[in-house]
């Protein structure tokens, strides 16, 4: 289980402090993070949020998934981890160097 949850649904003017002051209530907020539109610096509808305990995350998840955060209903769940990617690496022929 990790403490790492994924939060979508939420509104364009939503940005990292916001996020942070949604969750606190629910436990200690590591970290949130409002992914933005490069272009314009609008939130793309969703961010990713770290709680200290898994426990806290349970709870957040409890209380704010499905539940209306200006007008929109906000999914949370729990983050899933990176997938693994394969890097081949290809090295560059050689002439005279043994």
């Amino acid at each position: 289980m990790t403490n790492r949850l994924t939060v979508d649904n939420l509104t364009l003017g939503m940005n990292d402090c916001d996020l942070e002051a949604l969750f606190s209530p629910h436990g200690t907020v590591l970290s949130a993070h409002v992914v933005t539109d490069s272009d314009t610096g609008l939130s793309k509808g969703f961010g990713f949020v770290e709680m200290t305990t898994c426990d806290q995350a349970q709870a957040a998840i409890a209380a704010l998934n499905g539940k209306d955060s200006n007008g929109h209903t906000l999914t949370v769940k729990q983050a899933m981890p990176p997938e693994d990617h394969m890097v081949i690496v290809v090295g560059a022929a050689t002439s005279g160097i043994p």
